[in-house]
């Protein structure tokens, strides 16, 4: 079973509303997801097991040049909104084209902001958003020891 694909967060948002009104919780996780790697699928397992339902928000495509540089993403939004809503636990998918995902959780207001190993609690970007509304921050997955900027440099002649 595939997730539901809504581009655009602000939609979403709406869309969440009559599902929280009935007490549904949403867990919030984010990120290039370019090539998809272990490391992603073990997050998004977890994050799953963190609310009722899980919203994965993609970078759009611009966003993705801007944080990680010229020839990325390799993978176009549309296609990794797909494959990321195709895997197991995942409920909505959408993207952001900020800089950052401060707008993104606005809108959304996650009850959790799930982030990877990589961050803690207290270095999260987005922490005071999450804060100002009530929302909890969650640090999970594996060690961050999988990226798809590393897989890309193995991928690339030498």
């Amino acid at each position: 079973m595939s997730a539901t694909i809504v581009p655009d967060h602000r939609e979403l948002a709406r869309m969440l509303a009559p599902l929280r009104d009935r007490g549904c919780r949403v867990a919030l996780a984010n990120g290039c997801f370019d090539v998809l790697h272990v490391g992603h699928v073990r997050l998004l397992r977890e994050a799953a097991g963190a609310a009722d339902l899980l919203v994965v928000a993609l970078n759009a495509d611009a966003s993705v040049r801007r944080n990680k540089g010229e020839g990325r993403p390799w993978v176009p939004l549309d296609e990794r909104m797909e494959v990321v809503a195709a895997l197991e636990g995942v409920a909505y998918v959408t993207s952001f084209d900020e800089p950052t995902a401060h707008a993104l959780l606005d809108s959304i207001r996650p009850d959790v902001h799930v982030k990877g190993t990589d961050w803690t609690a207290e270095t999260v970007p987005e922490r005071e958003v999450v804060e100002a509304y009530g929302g909890r921050i969650l640090i999970a997955g594996d060690p961050k020891t999988h990226s798809s900027t590393g897989l890309i440099g193995k991928l690339r002649p030498s």
